[in-house]
């Protein structure tokens, strides 16, 4: 057994998002030294159950085994049928297995991709389920840097209180880019609410659901942005006129004494 070979494929499954306890399965099908095998892979998440194959071949011109590729199938409770995806590893272009969930759960995912000459660029990637290929796989849509999405511009159209904290505000970004639902607080006549939010890149907006996974539609969501914004405009304008109020006060105060500085003197 090659073993530069074993933590080289070690940390290909690591950071594709397998983790490291299948390292000592993979050392024994090494040890074997078939001509190629599979490894079975399970993540639970709330929503559903991702199972996966990762596939293994061996080179014919050496002893090196390559990590070529996984199939990921989503398991949901009470879906139609399974939903199945291969996911090719090379130099570029992989999808991490959380990504892959979030892709076959009909979100987007953010990615700095290669094209043939090596040149890197941006965009938002998402499963056509209407469409397939020849091999079962699903077609990729790509939404490029020209096709104008902005996640940060759809986000302040809602009033998201995570928003307002810098630290915040990047977290919630990076883990929308990821494909990731993600919690969010947001005010509603002064009044916090829990809501999960996904980017919406086809669209060029976000999705909004409630805190039971309804979703809520754009038109209730920015009506809230606009009460919220309306809330805070007339809580500056009431703060305002009582400064004003104060002001007056002092002044009338101050003119007072004087009159009465006078009338002392005279």
């Amino acid at each position: 057994m090659n073993q530069k070979n074993l933590d080289f494929l070690a940390d290909q499954i690591k950071y594709t998002g397998f983790g490291e306890s299948l390292q000592p399965v993979l050392k024994e099908q090494l040890e074997k030294g078939e001509k190629e095998f599979m490894i079975p892979h399970e993540a639970k998440f709330e929503s559903g159950v991702l199972t996966s194959e990762l596939h293994f071949k061996k080179s014919d011109q050496n002893d090196m085994y390559f990590f070529n590729s996984y199939k990921a199938v989503l398991h949901k409770e009470g879906a139609p049928h399974d939903l199945e995806q291969i996911f090719y590893i090379g130099k570029e272009n992989n999808f991490t297995m959380k990504e892959a969930f979030n892709l076959l759960e009909g979100r987007s995912v953010n990615k700095d991709l290669a094209n043939k000459q090596g040149e890197l660029y941006n965009c938002w990637c998402k499963l056509d389920f209407s469409d397939a290929e020849s091999n079962g796989n699903f077609k990729m849509t790509h939404y490029h840097q020209n096709y104008g999405y902005n996640l940060e511009a759809a986000l302040e159209k809602h009033s998201i209180k995570e928003l307002d904290t810098p630290k915040f505000r990047e977290d919630l970004i990076s883990s929308l880019k990821k494909g990731n639902i993600q919690s969010v607080t947001v005010v509603v006549q002064g009044e916090e609410r829990k809501r999960f939010v996904e980017a919406n890149p086809q669209f060029k907006t976000v999705r909004m659901y409630d805190s039971q996974m309804q979703r809520i539609n754009d038109r209730q969501s920015k009506e809230q942005k606009k009460s919220e914004s309306e809330s805070k405009s007339a809580s500056k304008d009431m703060k305002k006129g009582t400064e004003n109020d104060s002001d007056s006060d002092q002044e009338e105060g101050k003119k007072k004494k004087q009159s009465r500085r006078q009338g002392m003197s005279i």
